[in-house]
C-alpha cells in the first residue's frame, strides 16, 4: 500500500490529470501531448529532486510515459461509455 501512495505514484497521476486539462482546455493536437508530458515530467522531476541529472531526467521521462498511458486510458474509457449509448 505505500508504495501505490508513494510519490512516483502521485507524480505520474497528478500529471496525467494535468495532461487531459490541457488536452481538453487548450484543444492543442495530439501530437503535441507527449512533448508536453516529457517538458512536465522533467520539469517535475527537477523540482522533486532539486537538481539535474541523467536520473532525474529518466525519471522525468518515465512520469512522462505513465502520464502519457494514463490520458489514453482515459480517452478510451471515456470513448468507450460514449459509444455504448
Amino acid at each position: 500500500m505505500e508504495s501505490i501512495l508513494s510519490i512516483e505514484f502521485t507524480a505520474y497521476v497528478a500529471l496525467a490529470v494535468l495532461l487531459y486539462a490541457i488536452r481538453q482546455a487548450a484543444n492543442i493536437p495530439n501530437r503535441y501531448i507527449p512533448l508536453a508530458a516529457v517538458i512536465l515530467g522533467v520539469a517535475f522531476s527537477a523540482f522533486e529532486s532539486h537538481a539535474f541529472s541523467f536520473d532525474v531526467l529518466v525519471t522525468g521521462l518515465k512520469y512522462a510515459l505513465y502520464g502519457i498511458g494514463s490520458v489514453a486510458a482515459i480517452k478510451y474509457a471515456i470513448e468507450k461509455a460514449g459509444g455504448d449509448k
